[in-house]
């Protein structure tokens, strides 16, 4: 039998979520641990709950998701950690990623969007909604250059590239290019520095709107 995911969600509106736990209770390989109304409450709820995924809200009172989540990554790096988000909170996905969320969902994702999300990130790799990638792609459309302003990959980088859109870990990319995690970590960094990027969510937006890559 394979051991069940410890997960803990983090939301102010009750209602909510108490909807999302009654969900995740229904999911054969997921255990919730606890959950928190705001961000101080979730940080002090580490002191002795061992989470492997937690899903966190962006607007709390108290502590906002993106401090809660800067602190949080910075005790346990090894923390999964999924922002649920609303249409119109979009500004706050790139803080949130940059704070270590590992993915971020709608929060009328469907029950097997929220499934597929706790185990990708469970096992190493991250989750993007694509109804907000869509959205960030579709907002900055018009501002795409023209073919002489557009960057030059090289054949290694587009691999790579794509890999990470599929979701694979620095180590599955490793290991299937048969090339080191470090050098996985020095291609990623001149993908976001060519792009003028500034994280992986940035670049695979800059990559979809100039169909560098394409999102299935």
């Amino acid at each position: 039998m394979s051991k069940s995911i410890k997960v803990i969600v983090v939301d102010d509106h009750e209602l909510f979520r108490k909807g999302v736990i009654m969900v995740l209770k229904k999911m054969d390989n997921v255990e919730v641990i606890g959950e928190a109304g705001d961000g101080k409450e979730f940080l002090a709820m580490l002191n002795s709950h061992k989470p492997d995924v937690v899903f966190i809200d962006i607007k709390m009172p108290l502590m906002n998701g993106i401090e809660a989540t800067t602190q949080a990554t910075k005790r346990f790096p090894e923390l999964n950690i999924i922002a649920l988000s609303m249409f119109g909170e979009e500004e706050y996905l790139h803080k949130m990623i940059n704070a270590g969320a590992k993915g971020f969902l709608l929060k009328n994702s469907s029950i097997g969007e929220i499934e597929r999300a706790i185990n990708l990130v469970n096992n190493g790799k991250n989750c993007y909604s694509d109804d907000l990638l869509g959205y960030f792609t579709n907002k900055f459309i018009d501002n795409k250059p023209k073919d002489d302003d557009k960057i030059k990959l090289t054949r290694r980088e587009l691999e790579v590239l794509n890999l990470v859109a599929q979701g694979l870990s620095n180590t599955e990319i490793a290991d299937k290019l048969f090339i080191s995690k470090r050098t996985v970590d020095g291609h990623k960094a001149n993908l976001i520095q060519k792009t003028g990027s500034k994280n992986i969510v940035d670049l695979l937006i800059y990559s979809i709107k100039n169909n560098i890559i394409t999102i299935d």
